[in-house]
């Protein structure tokens, strides 16, 4: 009897899926290649960490900046489950905007001074339609304070000045989670708190994505923070990805010069060893293949 005979394997689609990503800023000689042929996905399920790590001026905030959606790609294309975000109508683009939610760097200048913190969670829940009533609306944000460990007594009728960076930051998490987001895009939200509540917001970001099924893109110059929470990690240097793999592998045996040269450039908390701050800068003529 014949063996019977299997179709083709299909590839799972991805959530999100970056091809060919470039951007250039102006013209002729004034030209700026932010990013040069980036492309990564990240897998719907299970849920992922993946870290953009690099240098200030790598190009990691102008990846994230058109993954969602605030600057345009000079060429390539960016899809969220199959769909290319240049030619999302009305409709799909709300439903990505709440699929796909922002914490940004700088935990108080997001804010409005002038309203008091409630207003941040009123307005996500009014354009979104989230709540039937006033009653579940207070429901919601209750529970998407509590995952934050933060109580609305505590900070919803207070003014952003009012708050510590740490509650500010964490309030915007609690924003994020309210949305019931599939990917969290973080730039850099822990490089303005302390060291206790970097922990802290760290551990958030892990509960979120173990209980919650969220996928973070994290976006860091910080090593350290990415081998502590990080699933993947692709290393951004002048705009393009010069290694990727699995966060520890790749920061504990990394392959290219570059990435060599970044973790090095980690402090050792240790006196007895010195730190070698004269290595000279990787230059873009020593860039090898983006991939290992």
């Amino acid at each position: 009897m014949s063996e019977p005979t299997s179709g083709p394997v299909s590839t799972p689609e991805p959530l999100l899926d970056v091809r060919n990503a470039t951007k250039i800023y102006g013209k002729g000689e004034d030209r700026t290649t932010a990013l040069s042929d980036v492309s990564l996905a990240l897998g719907t399920s299970p849920a992922t960490i993946t870290t953009i790590a690099g240098e200030s001026g790598s190009g990691k905030t102008t990846l994230s900046n058109a993954i969602l959606g605030f600057t345009s790609l000079t060429s390539g294309e960016i899809t969220y489950r199959g769909q290319n975000l240049d030619t999302l109508d009305k409709r799909q683009r709300l439903a990505y905007r709440r699929e796909v939610q922002a914490i940004f760097q700088d935990p108080f200048g997001v804010y409005n001074p002038f309203y008091k913190i409630r207003h941040i969670f009123d307005v996500a829940i009014k354009r979104f339609g989230l709540a039937p009533s006033k009653a579940a609306a207070r429901d919601q944000i209750e529970e998407a304070l509590r995952i934050v460990g933060m109580r609305g007594d505590e900070v919803l009728d207070k003014h952003p000045h009012q708050l510590s960076g740490g509650q500010r930051q964490r309030l915007m998490m609690a924003r994020a989670y309210l949305l019931t987001p599939r990917l969290i895009v973080a730039d850099e939200p822990v490089s303005m708190v302390d060291a206790s509540l970097r922990a802290m917001i760290l551990d958030i970001m892990l509960r979120l994505r173990d209980e919650q099924g969220i996928s973070f893109l994290y976006i860091t110059h910080d090593l350290s923070t990415a081998y502590q929470i990080g699933d993947e990690i692709c290393i951004l240097y002048q705009g393009s990805i010069v290694e990727r793999g699995d966060t520890q592998r790749v920061i504990d045996d990394p392959q290219h010069e570059y990435s060599k040269l970044l973790i090095s450039s980690i402090p050792v908390p240790d006196p007895d060893v010195t730190w070698d701050a004269g290595t000279p800068l990787v230059t873009p003529a020593e860039i090898a293949s983006p991939d290992r």
